[in-house]
């Protein structure tokens, strides 16, 4: 999973990308830890494009898209948002929104 670091480079992979997840976690975030494995394991399987990002790295990322809370999992398809989770990941869900997009 590859970190995005700037905002304007979120925005290019969100306007030029048809499909990838987004995995924000934030510093100190045991939880955020825990899950990135998961995620990451979950997007290697489908063979799915990520990428996260910091929150805390990236202040203009967190009030733009509404990133309040960490972790927090988006899928994007053709430049919009198709799915969002916070906080409580459902793996099994997740796992099942990435497939509609294959």
């Amino acid at each position: 999973m590859e970190k995005i670091k700037t905002y304007g480079n979120l925005l290019e992979k969100i306007k030029n990308e048809e499909k990838f997840l987004l995995y924000i976690k934030s510093e100190g975030c045991s939880v955020c830890e825990a899950d990135f494995p998961k995620v990451k394991e979950i997007t290697n399987k489908n063979n799915y494009t990520s990428y996260y990002i910091q929150s805390d790295e990236m202040a203009e990322a967190v009030g733009q898209l509404n990133l309040y809370s960490a972790p927090i999992v988006l899928l994007f398809y053709n430049g919009k948002e198709i799915h969002r989770q916070a906080r409580i990941i459902d793996f099994s869900e997740l796992d099942y929104r990435i497939k509609q997009t294959l």
